[in-house]
């Protein structure tokens, strides 16, 4: 009896199919919490400056232009341990954050 086994590539990216839709849909409902919450600029925790908003594979989260801190709001390092599982160790989503360009 012959059993079908699909390539681990497929599963691979099947897998990272269902972190993406995951992230989206935990990224919408973070919007959607933000948009009713009274909107206010942000400071950063260290300096006081005004935290900017950067995204990365559709995870924001608020940086700091001046002493480049970075802020993670409720849910958002959820959302980075999805990113990180889908990509393995080495090719996460906190490289990208963490790059000084």
């Amino acid at each position: 009896m012959a059993i079908d086994e699909k390539p681990s590539r497929n599963e691979d990216e099947y897998f990272a199919r269902q972190n993406a839709d995951l992230i989206k849909e935990m990224r919408a409902r973070l919007d959607a919490e933000r948009k009713t919450e009274k909107k206010q600029t942000l400071k950063c925790p260290r300096d006081g400056s005004d935290l900017e908003e950067t995204e990365a594979d559709n995870v924001k989260v608020d940086t700091c232009p001046r002493c480049k801190g970075v802020w993670l709001d409720a849910g958002e390092l959820d959302q980075l341990r999805l990113v990180n599982r889908g990509r393995g160790v080495t090719g996460g989503v906190l490289g990208s954050l963490f790059r000084r360009g």
